[in-house]
């Protein structure tokens, strides 16, 4: 069986973070390991509190997988501080980890801020340039790009910039409305849109998360980029349109939407 491991903190209500990567992993058909950078306490309406993981124990705990379970593909979420962000690095730098999916996770779904400004530099210089793709949103992408994004043709001129900066693959997410469901990947040779469907879904916490787990669940398996991120946001989709409504703010989608068989 193949394993992907997630790097991301934990959210207590179960729809982003570690616990949606576990889910989509599982769901995906592989086996998932998690090292968490921090502890949210938070709901579908707000984060109250994070407590940063030690970055020592971040090691520990990356060493600990990697000496044992040694991961098929590695998603990167919310790392919060430039410390950790130089051990994980670090770590896998030293393990030679491979198919490694980054989700520059800067801010959550209701607003609240999940990374340190001195944060966002570590993760261009350290992080980025060890990723097989990075998946920002667009306020992440202007962000990581130093561009202003009205439109489809900003969305290629970020990629693009991106991808040339940092040296990765670059899938930039248009469900901040620029471009409703349709994401533009950039290799640094080619720039190929993807097509998806908008779903009339306000549900959506989690929703970056998911997509980037998903992506690493399928490098995993072996399938190259731009196959494994059709299949991500084929599952994604699937995820929305299941049409879950928990929480009293935007709450989590159908993780299991697919789940059968005598213990479902």
């Amino acid at each position: 069986m193949k394993t992907a491991l997630s790097i991301a903190g934990s959210d207590c209500s179960g729809g982003a973070g570690i616990q949606a990567d576990i889910k989509t992993m599982t769901m995906n058909g592989v086996y998932a390991m998690s090292v968490i950078t921090a502890l949210t306490a938070q709901n579908t309406t707000g984060v109250s509190g994070i407590a940063e993981t030690e970055t020592e124990f971040v090691k520990q705990q990356l060493d600990m997988v990697f000496t044992d379970i040694f991961p098929d593909a590695v998603k990167i979420g919310m790392v919060p501080n430039a410390a950790q962000i130089g051990v994980i690095a670090e770590r896998l730098s030293h393990y030679q980890a491979k198919n490694i999916v980054v989700d520059p996770v800067m801010v959550a779904t209701s607003g609240s801020r999940l990374m340190r400004t001195d944060a966002v530099e570590a993760l261009a210089e350290l992080l980025l340039p060890l990723a097989a793709v990075a998946t920002p949103n667009i306020p992440e992408a202007e962000v990581l790009s130093g561009l202003r994004i009205h439109d489809r043709k900003d969305m290629e001129k970020a990629a693009g910039r991106i991808a040339d900066v940092c040296n990765c693959a670059v899938l930039v997410k248009g469900g901040h409305a620029v471009a409703d469901a349709d994401d533009v990947f950039c290799d640094g040779n080619t720039i190929r849109w993807f097509y998806g469907e908008r779903i009339g879904n306000p549900n959506t916490h989690g929703t970056g998360c998911t997509l980037s787990s998903a992506i690493a669940a399928n490098l995993a398996k072996g399938y190259p980029p731009e196959e494994a991120i059709r299949r991500a946001k084929e599952y994604l989709s699937g995820a929305l349109g299941a049409g879950l409504d928990l929480g009293a703010g935007a709450g989590p989608m159908n993780h299991a939407f697919g789940l059968t068989g005598r213990f479902a």
